[in-house]
């Protein structure tokens, strides 16, 4: 059996390396929107989507994710993508991780049927706590007091080069109760 939304979901490839174009406004609206209609536990859509757009901001976040990766110089953990969708949540909600990893996943679809390249970046955990993460949230209008968790970082641009092709899925994944 085979659908559109199936088709999307096997086609989408991790992108690791990105043009310098910018992407327009209306696709990353578009990528975001997704996100924000992501399942969500018990309906209490609790992340909350940072666009970072600032060129400036993007590459001292890449910085930042290097060092927290422990990468040296010139390593770009973000590949070269201009535009970073940093995903947090509020530790109030227990659902948060699992919330933001399906924010990431919808964007992510949405991303590549738009003809743009994505790749889930970790280390927005690690990032929270930083003065640049405080300064992120800040810029983002969110309170101090929120207690803000990083779930992970939704990196977006238009690929360069060719899109990889998928791994072999490993055998014995499934298993059924009848």
């Amino acid at each position: 059996m085979s659908n559109e939304v199936l088709e999307a979901i096997k086609n989408r490839r991790a992108i690791r390396k990105y043009r310098q174009d910018p992407v327009e406004q209306e696709k990353i609206d578009a990528v975001i929107e997704a996100g924000l209609y992501a399942a969500s536990g018990r309906g209490q859509q609790a992340p909350i989507i940072i666009a970072i757009t600032d060129p400036d901001f993007r590459d001292r976040l890449s910085v930042l994710n290097r060092e927290i990766g422990g990468w040296d110089a010139p390593f770009d953990p973000f590949y070269g993508a201009p535009v970073v969708l940093a995903v947090v949540a509020s530790e109030e909600f227990k659902n948060r991780v699992y919330d933001g990893a399906m924010c990431i996943g919808n964007m992510m679809l949405a991303a590549s049927s738009l003809g743009l390249g994505s790749c889930w970046i970790h280390r927005c955990r690690e990032t929270i706590p930083t003065r640049l993460g405080q300064e992120m949230l800040q810029k983002a209008g969110l309170p101090a007091e929120g207690n803000y968790e990083g779930i992970g970082f939704c990196i977006l641009g238009y690929p360069e080069g060719e899109k990889p092709q998928a791994a072999p899925r490993r055998e014995g994944r499934v298993r059924y109760i009848k």
